[in-house]
């Protein structure tokens, strides 16, 4: 049973804008955490942003600080992340993923129970 949905990646040159969307399932997006991670080829997997269930605070990796925006529409149960001035580095796989609570800090991968299908984002130059 599917309980996230990513969508919105595709191939866009530098300095354009992406939005990424992750549909939630079976539980209420106000009440989990919800993170995007991403991927890149030969890389270590990245948090890139997250926002808390709890509370709705948002956080985000030093690389996109400024540049990229998390946001939750509760009615819709989604959460976006907008991604602007995008780079060639930011050219990765990228998840959502979602944990009712946290343990560890947010971008600890290990802690999350439920991932989405991975979607591509390519930054060309």
């Amino acid at each position: 049973q599917v309980k996230l949905a990513a969508s919105g990646g595709g191939l866009v040159q530098a300095g354009g804008s992406l939005r990424l969307s992750c549909e939630v399932f079976v539980f209420n997006v106000d009440s989990n955490t919800i993170t995007w991670f991403r991927q890149a080829p030969g890389k270590k997997r990245e948090g890139v942003s997250s926002i808390s269930g709890r509370d709705g605070d948002t956080y985000y990796a030093d690389s996109v600080q400024g540049r990229f925006s998390i946001s939750r529409d509760s009615a819709r149960n989604v959460v976006y992340l907008q991604m602007n001035n995008l780079k060639r580095d930011d050219t990765a796989r990228y998840y959502c993923a979602a944990v009712s609570t946290l343990g560890l800090s947010w971008y600890e991968g290990m802690q999350y129970d439920y991932w989405g299908q991975g979607i591509q984002v390519t930054v060309s130059s």
